[in-house]
């Protein structure tokens, strides 16, 4: 834990410089409510969501409590050195010049025409968690009987692997997905495509319903308040990391295709 927050600490310079670039070549205009979220969002709701859990353990008097001055510690890494990085790496990343697109976009935006079912936007959501956490879940149920059922966990070469094809599973999913949208003239496929793939967490939750249903038996409601607390941490970290993968692929592939079209 103390590596990952270090970690995340120190790559507030290259969150924000990415931040910037892909938000300007969209042509935003609002960049200073880019960088504060870039700064605040993803720690924030973390930090809220810790924070209301940590209350409960100190109202138990648990061990496992925190202490306040931890908390402090934890919020001036935040504040005194992840934001100000942050913002560091988003002035440098405004400055350089926009990602030039391989053609040109119409000022006037063309009607979408009716689309058929499967390339409506809810259905091609929800098909496109699915294959992605095909990949993952029996490594999941190893995953949770390590955190909460006090099992040892060491099968982490393989999981390496699964993390591999999952990001491939994600990456080509989307694209897939993106390709009929494209092909039926939908030409909304940025936040889809976040969405597609950040799906998958959905069914991660769940997944951790049914664990939690069938494997745990927590008669406190403190305890099934904790459960519940630190998966949705985990679902909301698992959403942004997969939805960025889907993003930046689909991005990828988008620029490929339209860079070899001939345009008279």
């Amino acid at each position: 834990m103390t590596c990952a927050m270090v970690m995340y600490v120190c790559l507030g310079t290259p969150a924000g410089y990415v931040s910037a670039r892909i938000y300007k070549s969209f042509g935003g205009e609002k960049w200073k409510s880019n960088i504060i979220l870039t700064a605040t969002l993803v720690p924030g709701v973390v930090f809220c969501l810790f924070f209301m859990m940590n209350l409960i353990f100190w109202a138990k008097d648990s061990s496992a409590a925190v202490p306040f001055s931890t908390l402090l510690a934890l919020v001036s890494l935040w504040v005194c050195v992840s934001m100000p990085l942050t913002f560091i790496g988003s002035f440098f990343g405004f400055r350089k010049r926009a990602i030039e697109h391989p053609v040109r976009t119409n000022q006037i935006p063309r009607q979408i025409p009716e689309q058929s079912v499967y390339t409506q936007a809810l259905p091609g959501v929800i098909m496109g968690g699915v294959l992605p956490f095909g990949c993952i879940f029996i490594q999941l149920y190893f995953i949770l009987s390590s955190i909460w059922s006090s099992q040892t966990y060491y099968m982490f070469g393989f999981l390496f692997l699964v993390f591999l094809i999952l990001v491939i599973t994600c990456s080509e999913t989307t694209i897939l997905l993106c390709y009929f949208h494209l092909c039926a003239e939908d030409y909304h496929w940025w936040w889809r495509s976040f969405i597609t793939s950040g799906f998958t967490s959905i069914y991660l939750f769940v997944y951790c319903i049914h664990y939690f249903e069938t494997r745990l038996n927590l008669g406190d409601a403190s305890s099934v308040f904790l459960y519940f607390g630190y998966t949705l941490i985990m679902v909301f970290l698992f959403f942004i990391m997969t939805g960025c993968i889907g993003f930046f692929a689909t991005f990828y592939f988008v620029r490929k295709i339209y860079s070899v079209v001939k345009v008279d």
